[in-house]
């Protein structure tokens, strides 16, 4: 299992947008990322940045599996007319370099 921490921006002015649009995933969605092997994700909002903790079994074989997912494609699509920059999927993202842990 691997806990992955990433940093978005939203665009300004979108701040409610982006908050009522989370308030319900869609079940198709919800399915996707569960059969893509994500266990729980978690998101943070503070003003225009957003924090979010994904603990998945593959992060990288995750992004594969959605990358052309359809369900995916249309979230995504919603989601780039919310944030500064929007996420297509390529690329060897791997999340934010961890520093420290309490033990």
């Amino acid at each position: 299992m691997e806990r992955i921490a990433l940093h978005t921006k939203l665009r300004p002015g979108r701040e409610e947008d982006y908050d009522r649009v989370h308030a319900e995933i869609p079940p198709e969605l919800d399915s996707a990322l569960r059969g893509a092997g994500v266990h729980a994700w978690r998101i943070w909002r503070d003003g225009l940045d957003l924090f979010h903790v994904v603990e998945v079994e593959d992060y990288r074989a995750m992004r594969d599996a959605l990358r052309d997912d359809p369900v995916n494609v249309t979230w995504q699509a919603r989601m780039a007319e919310l944030l500064d920059v929007a996420d297509d999927y390529s690329g060897t993202d791997r999340g934010l370099r961890q520093v420290w842990e309490l033990p």
